[in-house]
């Protein structure tokens, strides 16, 4: 039976129509669980609103009801933002069906866009029109613009082009209370007051719900070139990024730092993936440098980087695409590792950030902590160097008992995070908060900031409607 009064029932389906209501528990069920299915929830339905006004239809109804509502774009998150809690009275409101292009501004170097645009779909638009949308990563065949927009999606291109939050240029928003704010301005310059833009980029749903949005397009890359290049120690990833960023400026747009056992998982677990060296090396980093003339000398760039490179000692040793299903099987080297671990049991995932300085000094003392405390765990640290952006993920030992490890899980968390703390860095770097590591940042976070953040819910969604239970 419905949690839903049938009265409301009746009404939010004539709102969003048979395509837009789903109360199946068959049908329910991919929305109710995350893609690693470490998040599970029960919803009184599933609703798909097909635009702004019918998502605005929605809220302001939930809102007058009390009913709260749990937004959701392509459920490839890692901290559980988009799935409801147990009760069965929450609603969620997926975007899947707001798929339109609404605008591509060449002049303005702009497209505007629904939430629920698939990032790959937003990627190939732009490449129609002779641009570049920069945001690339792995759950890029899924993920959605509205998801990214409400996590702060970072991925591999942040080097050079920046988090989500810095290809935005305006947002739809409808407000807790059913009101849209149509923020869908493609200005550069606007010091008009508060961008109130960034209150909602990184919010993961929880002040309002994205629609739309006016996104930075960049002149197409027509030239690149991918390396793969084994290293003695994370300190030679630092040395190498800095002498690459003098010689290569922007031209490095990426630089993904791999440990060895990150790298056995995905030659024991992903098909056709090899060991490119006939040696094992303990680190490996993953190097691009693009740019937008066809026949830039980036081949020789990175010969003369990797070159000193080696008179140095901080390179063992290199292969360099020669091909495009060359660099396509580099970067599934790189783009397998979640996959691969999930094969191995059981992991926590950490998402960590210091300063690009700090990387070694926090592996080092992160892997010496963990060693001492849990034995046998294997360590699976990889990320994005050029903005110290780690992923550092657990995985229980060989042989281990499942519900033994798990049980571990908020100890484990704890060591990685004094760590952090320790660096003066960040608990959570791009994944969000979600409910995984709400509790956390109530811990870690400084105590003003959460006061303020507070003081922001309460202000937009006094009633506490939106994705209750999650970051506060």
């Amino acid at each position: 039976m419905n949690a839903l009064p049938e009265t409301l029932l009746k009404t939010l389906h004539e709102v969003v129509g048979d395509a837009g209501l789903i109360t199946d528990a068959e049908r329910m069920h991919s929305y109710l669980s995350d893609w690693r299915n470490a998040y599970h929830g029960q919803a009184a339905m599933v609703l798909r609103p097909a635009s702004t006004g019918e998502v605005a239809a929605v809220v302001r109804l939930c809102s007058e009801a009390g009913v709260a509502l749990v937004p959701q774009g392509g459920n490839t998150g890692l901290c559980g933002g988009s799935i409801p809690d147990d009760s069965g009275k929450q609603v969620v409101l997926s975007l899947t069906r707001m798929v339109r292009i609404r605008a591509v501004d060449s002049g303005n170097e702009t497209m505007t866009v629904e939430a629920g645009v698939i990032l790959q779909r937003l990627q190939e638009a732009a490449a129609e029109v002779g641009r570049l949308f920069p945001l690339s990563l792995g759950a890029e065949g899924s993920c959605t613009v509205g998801g990214n927009l409400a996590t702060n999606a970072g991925g591999t291109a942040v080097l050079r082009y920046g988090n989500m939050r810095d290809l935005v240029l305006g947002l739809e928003v409808v407000l807790p209370d059913g009101r849209i704010w149509n923020g869908l301005r493609g200005l550069r310059k606007d010091n008009t007051g508060y961008d109130l833009k960034q209150l909602f980029i990184g919010s993961e749903g929880t002040l309002g719900i994205i629609t739309a949005a006016v996104l930075k397009l960049f002149p197409a890359v027509r030239s690149r070139t991918t390396a793969w290049v084994a290293l003695p120690s994370p300190q030679a990833a630092v040395e190498l990024i800095g002498q690459m960023r003098s010689l290569c400026g922007d031209r490095l747009t990426g630089f993904e730092l791999m440990s060895r056992q990150s790298l056995d998982f995905v030659l024991s677990h992903v098909a056709g993936c090899n060991d490119l060296f006939g040696e094992i090396h303990p680190w490996y980093v993953l190097i691009e440098l693009s740019d937008t003339l066809a026949n830039a000398p980036l081949n020789d760039m990175l010969e003369s980087s990797l070159g000193e490179a080696f008179e140095r000692g901080t390179a063992l040793d290199a292969v360099v695409a020669s091909s495009e299903a060359q660099v396509a099987a580099l970067w599934a080297l790189r783009e397998g590792i979640s996959e691969a671990q999930n094969h191995e049991g059981p992991s926590l995932k950490h998402d960590i950030s210091v300063a690009v300085s700090s990387i070694p000094a926090f592996i080092e003392e992160a892997d010496m902590r963990l060693q001492k405390a849990f034995p046998s765990v294997r360590i699976v640290a990889y990320g994005h160097v050029g903005d110290g952006n780690l992923h550092y993920n657990i995985s229980k030992p060989l042989g281990a008992e499942d519900s033994a490890f798990k049980a571990q899980g908020e100890a484990i968390m704890r060591v990685i995070f004094d760590v952090t703390v320790s660096f003066a860095g960040s608990i959570s770097a791009e994944h969000g908060l979600g409910q995984s590591k709400r509790d956390a940042a109530r811990h870690y976070k400084d105590p003003l900031e959460l006061e303020l953040m507070r003081s922001i819910k309460q202000t937009l969604d006094p009633a506490g409607l939106m994705n209750p239970g999650k970051l506060l």
